[in-house]
C-alpha cells in the first residue's frame, strides 16, 4: 500500500449498492465512495485490512493514491469515516479526489512540541486551546500536521497565536490568526479557558452527497 513515502491503496469498482452492502463487509470488504468536484459519485470497495491499515496511517489530513482497478492513482483525501458505534470497525469510506494544480482548504491538526519553561521553573500549567486550523494549498504541498513549539512560553499567561505559527511555503493558513494555539497559567480557571477555548466555527468544507446516505442504513 506504501510506496515509498507515498500512500497508496487499491480498489475496486462497486456494483452491490445500498442496504445488501452488510454482505460485503461479512465478506472483510469495505464499501466506499470516490468523489470530487465536476466528478460523478462513483462506487467502490477496498479490502478491510487494507482501509484500516491506511487509516492508521493518514487519517483525513494525508494525501492517498487511490488505485482503482489498475488505472492511473488518483490523488485523494479520506473524508466521513463511517464507524461502528459497538465494535468499532469501519462502515464505510468517502474520498475525495483533487487536481495536484488546484487549491484545497483542509483542517490539519496541531502537534505540541518541546517545553515550555513557566511550566519547569515555575509549575504553571500548559493548556492547548486550539487542535485544529484551516489551511489552503496544493494538495501536494499540506503537511498531514503542524507542529507547534511551546519553548517561548516563559512566563504565566504567556501564548501562541494561530499567526505565531509556522506552515510550509505555499500555505495560507485561514484560521482567525488572533485564536489563542496553547498558553501557560499559574492557575486554571475553568471559566476562561471555556471562553478563549472556544473554537471557530466548524466549515463543511467537503460534503458528502446526499445520494450516498442510503448505504449507512
Amino acid at each position: 500500500m506504501v510506496e515509498g513515502e507515498r500512500l497508496e491503496i487499491e480498489a475496486s469498482r462497486r456494483h452491490i449498492l445500498g442496504k445488501k452492502v452488510k454482505r460485503l463487509r461479512r465478506e472483510g470488504v469495505i464499501p466506499a465512495n470516490v468523489y470530487g468536484r465536476g466528478l460523478p459519485s462513483l462506487a467502490i470497495q477496498l479490502p478491510k485490512k487494507e482501509v484500516e491499515r491506511l487509516l492508521r496511517r493518514a487519517g483525513a489530513h494525508e494525501m492517498v493514491y487511490l488505485v482503482l482497478d489498475g488505472e492511473e492513482p488518483r490523488p485523494c483525501f479520506v473524508r466521513d469515516v463511517q464507524i461502528d458505534p459497538v465494535t468499532d470497525g469501519v462502515l464505510h469510506v468517502d474520498f475525495y479526489q483533487v487536481a495536484l494544480t488546484e487549491k484545497v482548504r483542509v483542517e490539519l491538526p496541531l502537534h505540541l512540541i518541546g517545553e515550555a519553561p513557566a511550566v519547569k521553573e515555575l509549575g504553571a500549567t500548559l493548556l492547548q486551546l486550539t487542535n485544529l486550523v484551516m489551511v489552503e494549498g496544493l494538495p501536494t504541498a499540506i503537511p498531514p500536521f503542524i507542529e507547534v513549539d511551546v519553548s517561548s512560553l516563559r512566563q504565566p499567561e504567556d501564548a501562541i497565536h494561530v499567526e505565531d505559527l509556522s506552515v510550509p511555503p505555499g500555505i495560507v493558513l485561514l484560521t482567525d490568526p488572533h485564536q489563542v494555539v496553547a498558553k501557560v497559567v499559574l492557575e486554571e480557571v475553568e471559566a476562561e479557558v471555556e471562553a478563549e477555548g472556544e473554537a471557530s466555527p466548524e466549515v463543511e468544507v467537503i460534503r458528502r452527497p446526499k445520494e450516498e446516505e442510503e448505504e449507512e442504513e
